[in-house]
């Protein structure tokens, strides 16, 4: 188990290379705050260029019926880009899919292999594609094809140059390895990062989300719940908050 007393293990990889970029790759608006946006806060801050790949335009979600359905995309793109820009990210990026009806495609792979080849990040953030049956709001089925679609990306096709050969014959982008990859929601996670500090960055960025969260008055009750089980888990400082991931090396 490792934990937020290792802080090198933040900014660096398992060989120990600093990491300069991170892609997270997600279903939804407001995954990646719900998951990680405090640890999010501390990549940004310590100068890691963070890029957002949003598979779908969260067009499925939103509680408000008088709003009309075709407005909702464009609601929740912006909603992700306010909310990056409230931990330092600005490269917000939407692939445009179905909310609802995400699948595992070739197309999909493709589309997830383009973006690493373009961003050429050294970690990756992506949903677990387990299903985790002690927290099953996690294991969305879109989640769990984000999670499936993105894995599949990083290997074996990003990093193949004879893999969707128009992006590297069409695009002219070079295959790239992605060396390690944080899972966001897995049943079994290894590491935990202390967020007690970028709480408050956390639920700004929730905050942003407001078609998803303007009616959740306990919002900060909810969250800061999940983050202190968290941290009891990882064996972090009673009042302290945590972010949990597994870490797998892609190398």
């Amino acid at each position: 188990m490792t934990s937020s007393l290792e802080p090198d293990r933040l900014l660096h990889n398992a060989d120990g290379t600093r990491i300069e970029r991170l892609l997270a790759v997600m279903a939804h608006p407001d995954d990646v705050d719900f998951g990680s946006a405090g640890t999010i806060k501390a990549w940004t801050d310590a100068g890691v260029e963070v890029s957002y790949c949003l598979i779908t335009n969260g067009d499925a979600g939103g509680f408000d019926p008088d709003v009309p359905r075709s407005e909702i995309p464009a609601i929740r793109q912006a909603e992700q880009r306010a909310a990056g820009a409230a931990v330092g990210v600005t490269d917000v990026r939407f692939l445009g899919y179905r909310d609802g009806e995400l699948a595992v495609s070739h197309d999909l792979r493709r589309d997830i292999s383009r973006v690493i080849r373009q961003v050429r990040p050294d970690r990756m953030l992506i949903q677990s594609p387990e299903r985790n049956w002690n927290r099953i709001q996690a294991s969305h089925p879109d989640h769990l094809a984000a999670g499936e679609a993105a894995i599949q990306a990083v290997y074996p096709d990003a990093r193949n140059p004879f893999a969707h050969t128009s992006l590297l014959l069409d695009e002219e982008l070079e295959a790239w390895s992605v060396p390690e990859v944080w899972v966001l929601a897995s049943p079994t996670p290894n590491y935990w990062n202390d967020i007690t500090d970028n709480f408050d960055a956390k639920i700004q960025a929730l905050r942003a989300h407001e078609s998803q969260t303007g009616h959740m008055d306990d919002l900060v009750d909810r969250v800061g719940g999940w983050m202190r089980m968290q941290a009891e888990h990882a064996g972090l400082p009673e009042g302290r908050l945590a972010e949990a991931f597994m870490i797998v090396s892609t190398a």
